[in-house]
């Protein structure tokens, strides 16, 4: 049974706070209701209940990486302009560019109803994948080059999975989809794989 987005949530800031002080301080303050609608009206969609909730906890980090193996949560604003800098790039593609099965391993380089909401700095994104479908909701990795992919792992069949299997890989030192978490100078959360 997987955790709610609060429940991960407490487990995942008491591991932090306890082991990893910098990682936890770089938890930003709940973001605003105004500021989210602002963002779902940007993109012409509104975000994932699982998503507004995790948002209404914690508004985005820094550059320090949370979810497994290096992934930073993005803030609202970041959010949008996400999604808009990828349309801008993909609204370039020919009519009818393959889109991939919504159900499938792989997608399209980029979809408008893939929602990103992490990062890596190299310009990848974990998205929330919107698309009608039996897997809606699911998580996959918005690469830059090769675009998206979707692992079968359970971790990734949802925000709500992917926090509950990382506050259990954080709360008993064993790894998630291949990913260990280890503090770095007792203080900055990293993943090894």
């Amino acid at each position: 049974m997987t955790s709610s987005i609060s429940a991960s949530w407490t487990r995942i800031e008491a591991w932090l706070a306890r082991h990893t002080p910098r990682t936890f301080a770089a938890l930003e303050p709940p973001a605003d209701r105004s500021a989210i609608a602002v963002a779902e009206q940007a993109i012409g969609q509104p975000f994932p209940e699982p998503l507004v909730e995790s948002l209404l906890r914690h508004n985005g980090m820094g550059h320090y990486d949370l979810l497994p193996p290096f992934w930073s949560l993005l803030d609202v604003q970041n959010i949008a302009s996400a999604w808009q800098t990828r349309m801008k790039i993909y609204g370039n593609e020919p009519a009818g560019a393959e889109e991939g099965d919504p159900d499938g391993e792989y997608g399209p380089w980029w979809h408008a109803q893939w929602i990103p909401f992490a990062f890596d700095g190299a310009g990848d994104y974990l998205i929330i994948d919107q698309r009608t479908s039996r897997r809606r909701g699911r998580i996959g990795n918005a690469d830059h080059e090769t675009g998206g992919s979707f692992s079968p792992h359970p971790m990734w069949a949802s925000l709500p999975a992917l926090l509950d299997a990382t506050a259990t890989a954080l709360e008993t030192g064993e790894a998630v989809d291949g990913y260990l978490p280890i503090a770095v100078d007792e203080d900055e959360l990293d993943w090894d794989f």
